[in-house]
């Protein structure tokens, strides 16, 4: 076989367009990366190799046909849901939440499978039950939806169990779910928030709401957070501080510098011309994404495809929102920009998981 026809058939499932737009992101990320950790040669290869780990496990899965994937849903989420079960029983806590589940040879943390697993679990039941869907077929997807967050708000991880929850609802908004129904599940939210927040909230989570109303009242405490950030994204001006030179992050007074918070180093020595290139690639990922997931083949693939992107754009608002201190501060990384490899793994799995619907189905056309 000749290798340069089979390397080219390899890369031929990914889409051009969205790898492109992929890889400017974690270009700027690098650059960013390797500023708020003080040009750290340790930090910097270790994101490297997260990249290059992360951007084969993309390719890799961008070969898997749509119909195998289908029959992965149901058994990657009975899997997950037995892990989290585990973790409920035998997981190590870990600065007061149990998230982790010890196998011997590592740990793991199963809430980030459910990011995938979730999604395409309700992708493949509503596309099984398409030539029959009824209420109750959207009854029972809902509560396949709420046994895995309820596990993870046990742990707890507020953050999580929320961008699950969101990309459930994604996946029943375009699976077709009636606006009647989701206005009455709206109101019934509204109206179980009273217990959410004084049964379901822990003291910690219930503080941090607080503080987003006025940071102020404990600057040293839960609104540090939130005050130093803001000040950092503040300064930045038109066209910030340059790189290496914010203060904010170099002197150590923004905590999670290269984590949660690295919007905040961003903003602050790009400034707000360098957010509007970042907000630029985030809105054209949304909109190659959303083109790609509506070329689908089938249900399967545009719910699967439409959620794994809406959601992307969602953790992206949402760590933009808490460094703003228009959010609670809910831990969650933004998007293929910070430092960690779980999160990139699961979001270029995702993607690979849209190239592949799409990539695919051109194949079948030729």
């Amino acid at each position: 076989m000749n290798p340069k026809r089979s390397l080219l058939r390899l890369f031929s499932h990914l889409d051009m367009p969205l790898t492109t737009l992929l890889g400017l992101l974690l270009l700027l990320s690098l650059i960013v990366v390797a500023s708020a950790s003080g040009e750290n040669t340790d930090k910097i290869l270790a994101h490297l190799f997260n990249m290059g780990v992360a951007l084969s496990l993309m390719l890799i899965v961008s070969q898997v046909p749509p119909q195998r994937l289908m029959q992965f849903a149901l058994p990657i989420y009975a899997l997950g849901v037995i892990l989290l079960l585990g973790v409920a029983v035998f997981g190590d806590v870990v600065n007061g939440s149990r998230r982790w589940l010890n196998l011997g040879v590592t740990r793991i943390q199963p809430s980030e499978l459910m990011r995938l697993a979730v999604p395409m679990m309700l992708a493949w039941y509503l596309h099984y039950r398409q030539e029959t869907l009824m209420r109750r077929d959207y009854v029972i997807a809902v509560g396949l939806l709420l046994l895995p967050v309820g596990f993870i708000l046990k742990q707890p991880d507020l953050g999580t169990a929320l961008l699950i929850s969101a990309s459930g609802f994604y996946i029943l908004f375009l699976g077709g779910l009636s606006w009647r129904v989701i206005l009455g599940l709206g109101a019934a939210l509204l109206a179980f928030l009273p217990i959410v927040w004084n049964y379901l909230l822990h003291d910690y989570q219930q503080k941090r709401v607080l503080t987003l109303i006025d940071p102020a009242s404990d600057p040293l405490g839960a609104g540090y957070h939130i005050i130093q950030s803001t000040i950092a994204i503040g300064s930045g001006g038109w066209l910030g501080k340059g790189l290496g030179s914010g203060t904010q992050a170099q002197l150590d007074f923004l905590p999670e510098r290269t984590t949660d918070f690295i919007f905040a180093v961003y903003s602050e020595e790009l400034g707000l011309l360098g957010n509007a290139v970042l907000i630029s690639l985030y809105a054209a990922i949304l909109w190659r994404g959303l083109h790609l997931a509506s070329h689908a083949p089938n249900l399967f693939g545009r719910l699967l495809s439409g959620a794994i992107i809406l959601t992307f754009f969602t953790y992206a608002f949402v760590n933009m929102g808490m460094v703003s201190g228009i959010l609670p501060v809910v831990g969650v990384p933004l998007p293929l920009v910070s430092y960690g490899g779980t999160s990139m793994v699961t979001v270029l799995i995702g993607f690979g998981i849209v190239m592949s619907v799409a990539t695919h189905k051109k194949l079948v056309k030729t």
